[in-house]
Parts: structure tokens; C-alpha cells; sequence
């Protein structure tokens, strides 16, 4: 019996659900399977997925070419460690990676999560000063509104307000925060915001290790849009500081925003950068930090010569076959004039809702578009209404917000945007 009610029935026994409670019942809608830009519930209805299942699900649900580059796989192996092992799916996707990435970066690292992949970066910044005998640069500076995981390294820089974590904080490191830039991504950065950059640097560059940040998109800590200019000034007072800079491009890499990794809207390189959600096409779990070839030497040539981190399922073969497939599938299409497409018709769908009183601003930015309200939303009422409305949507905080799979159409997105509309109204 596999009925709607039933279905909830047994989820509500025994299933813990992310930022939820396990005593009270929050809107929960069981999904039988999904195609294209659809999931099908259980109960017959089917929905337009705004989400991409949380940014990952770029090519949509189910597609042909990634099916069959994940069952060609199965049948070599699903899984062998990477500890004095490697395999080709590993190799070709490292490759691909260095080839597409700003060009200083040589070295990659494979994790099995986005949050994991920041944990590397910010262990190998740390392991880096110890190889270069500056054991006391082990603090990170980072913007206020930032999100950068769950794991305790991420949680520690991410916003302590609203980043989700102010529970744990003083399980946490303490980090050095500055507020994030105001000014809009193709314009100047504000004076203030690079004297406050300046100054942290300033005052605790001894004992930084590395500045982190989400290049030109906040994500999950506000969806905010911040001047890209900024970047160019962090790449240079980092260099002037003697201090890394990591990027995490998690949210925003692989054409999200328009440019393949955010960091081009700048022009700059990392030192390390992560990548990870839409890595897989939303198949499978996997993520990736690289760095430039002098860190990685510099860990290497040190003590203990080797970098200290070994998840059981890195480089994952099935994983990895699948973003091999997922990458190049993204860099064989026309993705610059799929995204443009995106933003256009998002801007017109989304556009009206700026006429509501409820609503405080709209912004779309690629594929990315964000209706933010002057008040925190329902989420009891706001998700199922939504669902009623025909699409899937998951709102937080004051935020209404949709990051498509890039092969929505434009009468799809237009579905969204009056959902999102009639449900505000």
C-alpha cells in the first residue's frame, strides 16, 4: 500500500527531515518519480520543480545521457577506495575540472559533500601556514549573510545570526566577520565595504588563514547579489596581507549565474576553490576543492607530507562518471544563451510580484531569481499553497525564491512566477 496518507503515515514514524521537527508535523508531499522539470507525488498531482532539488538537478530529472553514463559504470564497479587506488572516471573528471577552472588551479580534491569540500578547503589553508611555518594563522575571515555548510568547520562561518547556527556557537571556532558589500554586482563596490575588508586584514592577518566567501551570490545565508568588483579587491588586499582567499562556488559554479564559476564576473582566481551541488547533475553526492600547484606542493614538501583529510567514498567511480557526463553535457550546450533566456523570462514572471504589498524586493541574477518579502513567511501555509498552485518551491526565512534545472521552459517559469504571485497576493 502505497497511497499519499499512507506514505506520510510511515515517514512520520521513523524519517527526520533537514530543519525540521520530529515532534511537530510539517507539509510534506511524498514523490514517486520526476522527468524533466516534473516530480509526480503520490497522489497523481505533479508539480513544476523551481528548486533543481536544491541546485543540483541541472539537466532536470531522469535524463537519458546521464542514465546510461551511471548504468555503463555499474557494471565496471560502483565503488573502490581512492587511498593508493584510482580509476579513469576520477582522472577524466579532475581533468575536466582543471581545464574549465581558473587557470592556477591544478589540484583537485574529491569529497562526498559540498559541506566537506569547505572542511578540506579550510584544513589544507591551515596545513599550508604550518608548512610554511606560520603554524598561528588559523583563523578565517568571512562576510556576514554567508552559508557555507553543517559540518562544524562550515558552520563556523557561516552568518552567526542568520546562517542557522547561533546554537552552536560557542562549540564553534570563533572566526573574524565583516559585513557583506551593498552595491549591486556590476557596480563599484562601496569605499566602506573595502576599508572594512582592509582593516580585518589589517588588524588580524597574523592569525588569518584564509578569507572565504560566495563570489557575487550569498545563497542559503539571504540569497543576496553583491558587487563583483569587491572580488578584484579581495584577491588583491589578500595578496598585499599574505592571506588565502577560498572561494566556494558550490551554489554558483557551472553557469548558475551566468558565467560558469561566479569568480569570472571579477576576472580573479582563487587560491582554493569548491565546488559541488550541480557537480553531479543531482545524480549522486560529490564534491571537489582545488588548489594551485604551489599549496599543494608547499602540503606536500612539508610535515607530514601529506594532506590530512581521507573520506571513505572520495572520488566515488559512480559518482564521478556521472559528472563526467553532467559537465560536459552543460559545456556541449549553448548554457551562456540557456541561462540569458532564464534571467530574461524570470525578470518578466517575477516582476510583478514587486507590486505587492507584501513583497520588499525582487532580484534575478542568471538562473537564480528571489522574491524577498518585508516579513518572515508561513511556511504551514506558504508550501502547500504553493503545491496547490502546481509547482515546487521552498521558501525560508523571508525569502521566495526559485533556482530552476536550466532546461525549463519559459511557459514553466511563467507557471512559477504566478504561483508565486497568487500565493503573496
Amino acid at each position: 500500500m502505497h497511497t499519499f496518507q499512507h506514505l506520510l503515515q510511515r515517514d512520520r514514524q521513523v524519517l527526520w527531515h533537514p530543519y525540521a521537527s520530529f515532534a511537530t508535523e510539517q507539509p510534506l508531499f511524498p514523490v514517486v518519480s520526476a522527468q524533466g522539470c516534473r516530480l509526480r507525488l503520490a497522489d497523481g498531482r505533479e508539480l513544476i520543480d523551481g528548486m533543481a532539488s536544491w541546485w543540483c538537478a541541472i539537466h532536470g530529472y531522469n535524463h537519458p545521457v546521464l542514465n546510461e553514463a551511471l548504468e555503463a559504470q555499474i557494471h565496471k564497479m560502483s565503488h573502490v577506495m581512492f587511498g593508493g587506488l584510482t580509476h579513469e572516471p576520477a582522472i577524466e573528471l579532475a581533468e575536466l575540472l582543471v581545464s574549465i577552472s581558473p587557470a592556477p588551479l591544478t589540484s583537485v580534491f574529491f569529497s562526498d559533500s559540498g559541506s566537506v569540500s569547505v572542511e578540506v578547503a579550510m584544513k589544507m589553508a591551515i596545513q599550508y601556514w604550518h608548512d610554511r611555518q606560520l603554524p598561528e594563522k588559523q583563523q578565517f575571515l568571512t562576510l556576514r549573510q554567508g552559508y557555507h555548510g553543517d559540518t562544524f568547520g562550515a558552520m563556523s562561518v557561516c552568518d552567526p545570526v542568520t546562517g542557522m547556527h547561533n546554537l552552536f556557537s560557542s562549540s564553534l571556532m570563533q572566526q573574524v566577520f565583516i559585513d557583506a558589500p551593498t552595491a549591486k554586482v556590476d557596480e563599484d563596490c562601496e569605499p566602506s565595504a573595502i576599508a572594512a575588508l582592509q582593516q580585518a586584514l589589517e588588524n588580524g592577518h597574523q592569525k588569518i588563514a584564509a578569507f572565504i566567501l560566495e563570489p557575487v551570490v550569498q545563497g542559503a545565508g539571504g540569497m543576496r547579489f553583491y558587487s563583483a568588483d569587491f572580488l578584484r579587491h579581495a584577491r588583491r588586499l589578500c595578496d598585499e596581507y599574505d592571506v588565502l582567499l577560498i572561494l566556494d562556488e558550490i551554489a554558483t559554479g557551472f553557469a548558475r549565474t551566468g558565467k560558469l564559476f561566479a569568480c569570472e564576473h571579477a576576472g580573479i582566481t582563487p587560491d582554493i576553490m569548491c565546488v559541488g551541488k550541480a557537480l553531479t547533475g543531482g545524480y549522486m553526492s560529490l564534491a571537489a576543492t582545488l588548489t594551485t600547484g604551489h599549496i599543494a606542493e608547499t602540503i606536500s614538501n612539508g610535515n607530514p607530507g601529506v594532506f590530512m583529510h581521507g573520506p571513505t567514498f572520495m572520488a566515488n567511480p559512480l559518482a564521478c562518471a556521472v559528472s563526467l557526463a553532467s559537465v560536459r553535457l552543460l559545456l556541449a550546450s549553448d548554457w551562456q544563451k540557456t541561462i540569458q533566456g532564464i534571467e530574461k523570462n524570470l525578470k518578466q514572471a517575477l516582476g510583478r510580484c514587486a507590486s505587492l504589498e507584501a513583497v520588499a524586493e525582487v532580484r534575478v541574477l542568471g538562473a537564480i531569481g528571489v522574491v524577498e518579502c518585508r516579513q518572515a513567511v508561513n511556511m504551514q501555509q506558504l508550501q502547500p499553497a504553493l503545491v496547490d498552485q502546481g509547482v515546487w518551491i521552498r521558501p525560508f526565512g523571508k525569502l521566495v525564491y526559485v533556482m530552476p534545472p536550466y532546461i525549463i521552459t519559459a511557459d514553466e517559469i511563467d507557471k512559477l512566477g504566478n504561483a508565486i504571485f497568487e500565493v503573496l497576493k
